[in-house]
Protein backbone atom coordinates (compact mmCIF):
# COMPACT_ATOMS: atom_id res chain seq x y z
CA UNK A 1 0.00 0.00 0.00
CA UNK A 2 1.36 3.12 -1.31
CA UNK A 3 0.36 6.90 0.54
CA UNK A 4 1.56 10.27 -1.00
CA UNK A 5 1.70 12.85 1.32
CA UNK A 6 1.41 16.26 0.05
CA UNK A 7 1.90 19.86 1.54
CA UNK A 8 -0.22 22.11 0.27
CA UNK A 9 0.75 24.71 -1.86
CA UNK A 10 1.85 27.99 -0.76
CA UNK A 11 -0.38 30.37 0.97
CA UNK A 12 -0.78 33.91 -0.57
CA UNK A 13 -0.46 35.72 3.03
CA UNK A 14 1.92 37.83 4.84
CA UNK A 15 1.98 37.63 8.40
CA UNK A 16 2.83 40.51 10.71
CA UNK A 17 6.49 40.91 11.38
CA UNK A 18 5.54 41.55 15.19
CA UNK A 19 2.47 41.74 16.72
CA UNK A 20 0.54 41.75 20.31
CA UNK A 21 -1.44 38.40 21.19
CA UNK A 22 -4.72 39.69 19.52
CA UNK A 23 -3.15 40.56 16.39
CA UNK A 24 -0.86 37.16 15.90
CA UNK A 25 -4.48 35.34 16.78
CA UNK A 26 -6.40 37.35 13.98
CA UNK A 27 -2.96 36.61 11.45
CA UNK A 28 -3.53 32.44 12.36
CA UNK A 29 -7.15 32.92 11.16
CA UNK A 30 -6.84 34.57 8.60
CA UNK A 31 -3.85 32.63 7.02
CA UNK A 32 -6.15 30.02 7.56
CA UNK A 33 -9.14 31.53 5.12
CA UNK A 34 -6.41 32.89 2.35
CA UNK A 35 -5.87 31.20 -0.73
CA UNK A 36 -2.70 29.77 -2.16
CA UNK A 37 -0.29 30.87 -4.92
CA UNK A 38 -1.07 29.58 -8.49
CA UNK A 39 2.50 27.55 -9.00
CA UNK A 40 3.90 24.58 -10.64
CA UNK A 41 4.12 21.42 -8.20
CA UNK A 42 6.40 18.65 -8.94
CA UNK A 43 4.63 15.49 -7.34
CA UNK A 44 5.18 12.05 -8.22
CA UNK A 45 2.94 10.13 -10.81
CA UNK A 46 -0.21 8.22 -8.98
CA UNK A 47 -3.55 6.61 -10.17
CA UNK A 48 -4.89 6.66 -6.54
CA UNK A 49 -8.24 6.84 -6.82
CA UNK A 50 -8.92 8.16 -2.93
CA UNK A 51 -7.65 12.01 -2.87
CA UNK A 52 -7.80 13.02 1.04
CA UNK A 53 -7.73 16.63 1.84
CA UNK A 54 -7.89 18.62 5.61
CA UNK A 55 -10.97 20.85 5.76
CA UNK A 56 -8.59 23.90 5.50
CA UNK A 57 -9.07 26.25 1.92
CA UNK A 58 -5.49 25.70 1.48
CA UNK A 59 -5.56 21.59 1.16
CA UNK A 60 -8.61 22.18 -1.24
CA UNK A 61 -6.93 24.26 -3.70
CA UNK A 62 -3.69 22.40 -4.00
CA UNK A 63 -5.93 19.90 -4.86
CA UNK A 64 -7.26 21.67 -7.62
CA UNK A 65 -4.60 22.50 -8.79
CA UNK A 66 -3.08 19.14 -8.71
CA UNK A 67 -5.90 16.87 -9.66
CA UNK A 68 -8.29 18.53 -11.54
CA UNK A 69 -11.65 17.22 -11.94
CA UNK A 70 -11.48 14.89 -8.96
CA UNK A 71 -13.80 13.75 -6.08
CA UNK A 72 -11.86 14.68 -2.57
CA UNK A 73 -12.31 12.86 0.59
CA UNK A 74 -12.84 15.68 3.33
CA UNK A 75 -11.13 14.67 6.43
CA UNK A 76 -10.64 16.86 9.88
CA UNK A 77 -8.30 13.95 10.88
CA UNK A 78 -5.84 15.75 8.80
CA UNK A 79 -6.05 19.26 9.34
CA UNK A 80 -2.58 21.71 10.33
CA UNK A 81 -2.59 21.76 14.48
CA UNK A 82 -4.21 24.98 15.21
CA UNK A 83 -2.01 27.61 16.67
CA UNK A 84 -2.36 30.92 19.02
CA UNK A 85 -0.72 33.40 21.09
CA UNK A 86 0.96 31.98 24.06
CA UNK A 87 -0.37 34.22 26.57
CA UNK A 88 -1.82 37.53 26.21
CA UNK A 89 -0.43 40.89 25.86
CA UNK A 90 -0.71 44.70 23.85
CA UNK A 91 2.75 44.05 23.61
CA UNK A 92 4.19 43.74 19.93
CA UNK A 93 6.50 40.30 19.82
CA UNK A 94 8.15 38.84 16.96
CA UNK A 95 6.49 36.25 14.79
CA UNK A 96 8.93 33.37 15.70
CA UNK A 97 8.62 34.10 19.17
CA UNK A 98 4.47 33.10 18.65
CA UNK A 99 4.80 30.29 16.98
CA UNK A 100 8.49 29.38 18.59
CA UNK A 101 6.13 29.32 22.31
CA UNK A 102 2.58 28.02 20.76
CA UNK A 103 4.33 24.76 19.74
CA UNK A 104 6.23 24.42 22.46
CA UNK A 105 2.63 24.89 24.73
CA UNK A 106 1.31 22.25 22.21
CA UNK A 107 4.42 20.24 22.86
CA UNK A 108 3.40 19.70 26.28
CA UNK A 109 0.04 20.09 26.23
CA UNK A 110 -0.86 23.56 27.45
CA UNK A 111 -4.73 24.23 27.70
CA UNK A 112 -3.66 27.70 26.12
CA UNK A 113 -3.01 26.14 22.79
CA UNK A 114 -6.62 24.68 21.05
CA UNK A 115 -4.83 21.20 20.70
CA UNK A 116 -2.36 19.45 22.57
CA UNK A 117 0.32 16.50 21.61
CA UNK A 118 -1.32 13.77 22.69
CA UNK A 119 -4.62 14.78 20.62
CA UNK A 120 -2.87 15.62 17.60
CA UNK A 121 -1.05 11.85 17.42
CA UNK A 122 -4.52 10.55 18.28
CA UNK A 123 -5.75 12.26 15.08
CA UNK A 124 -2.81 11.11 13.33
CA UNK A 125 -3.75 7.57 14.74
CA UNK A 126 -7.14 7.70 13.52
CA UNK A 127 -6.60 8.89 10.19
CA UNK A 128 -3.90 5.74 9.36
CA UNK A 129 -6.27 3.39 11.01
CA UNK A 130 -9.10 4.62 8.63
CA UNK A 131 -6.45 4.37 5.55
CA UNK A 132 -5.16 1.33 6.42
CA UNK A 133 -8.75 -0.47 6.70
CA UNK A 134 -9.32 0.80 3.31
CA UNK A 135 -6.32 -0.61 1.94
CA UNK A 136 -5.98 1.30 -1.09
CA UNK A 137 -2.92 3.52 -2.38
CA UNK A 138 -4.21 7.08 -1.54
CA UNK A 139 -2.93 10.81 -1.85
CA UNK A 140 -3.27 12.74 1.57
CA UNK A 141 -2.72 16.73 1.00
CA UNK A 142 -2.27 18.13 4.57
CA UNK A 143 -0.03 20.45 6.86
CA UNK A 144 3.36 21.50 7.54
CA UNK A 145 3.74 21.01 10.52
CA UNK A 146 0.90 18.11 10.89
CA UNK A 147 3.06 15.73 8.87
CA UNK A 148 5.75 15.44 11.21
CA UNK A 149 3.03 14.00 13.48
CA UNK A 150 1.72 11.68 11.01
CA UNK A 151 4.83 10.50 9.30
CA UNK A 152 5.89 9.41 12.72
CA UNK A 153 2.52 7.71 13.61
CA UNK A 154 3.25 5.63 9.85
CA UNK A 155 6.93 4.47 10.93
CA UNK A 156 4.84 2.93 14.22
CA UNK A 157 2.61 1.20 11.80
CA UNK A 158 4.90 -0.40 9.81
CA UNK A 159 5.21 2.18 6.54
CA UNK A 160 8.51 3.06 5.20
CA UNK A 161 9.54 6.52 3.52
CA UNK A 162 11.28 7.58 0.98
CA UNK A 163 12.93 10.54 2.56
CA UNK A 164 12.87 12.13 5.63
CA UNK A 165 13.13 15.99 6.30
CA UNK A 166 12.93 18.27 9.38
CA UNK A 167 10.58 20.71 7.37
CA UNK A 168 8.39 20.19 4.43
CA UNK A 169 8.41 23.08 1.79
CA UNK A 170 4.78 24.34 0.00
CA UNK A 171 4.10 21.41 -2.40
CA UNK A 172 6.49 18.81 -1.05
CA UNK A 173 5.64 15.00 -0.84
CA UNK A 174 6.81 11.99 0.50
CA UNK A 175 5.79 8.70 -0.18
CA UNK A 176 4.90 6.14 2.25
CA UNK A 177 4.75 2.36 1.73
CA UNK A 178 3.31 -0.56 3.94
CA UNK A 179 3.79 -4.28 2.68
CA UNK A 180 1.15 -6.91 2.86
CA UNK A 181 3.60 -8.66 5.78
CA UNK A 182 3.13 -5.38 8.09
CA UNK A 183 0.73 -6.36 10.98
CA UNK A 184 -2.38 -4.20 11.07
CA UNK A 185 -2.53 -0.77 12.22
CA UNK A 186 -4.61 -1.33 15.18
CA UNK A 187 -2.99 -4.57 16.29
CA UNK A 188 0.19 -2.36 16.71
CA UNK A 189 -1.73 0.58 18.76
CA UNK A 190 -3.62 -1.76 20.95
CA UNK A 191 0.28 -3.35 21.77
CA UNK A 192 1.32 0.09 22.94
CA UNK A 193 -1.34 1.15 25.27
Amino acid sequence: MKVVIIRHGEVNFSWNKQSSSNVFDSDCRAYDSASIKEKVYRIPQTDCRRIYISELSRSLDTARILFPDRNYIVSGLINEVPLRSSFDTKKKIPLWFWNLSGRFQWFFNSSRQTEGRHKTRERARQFITTVCNESMDCTVITHGFFMHTLLHEMKKAGFKTNKGSVKYKNGDFIVAERGKETHEYTDIRNKEM
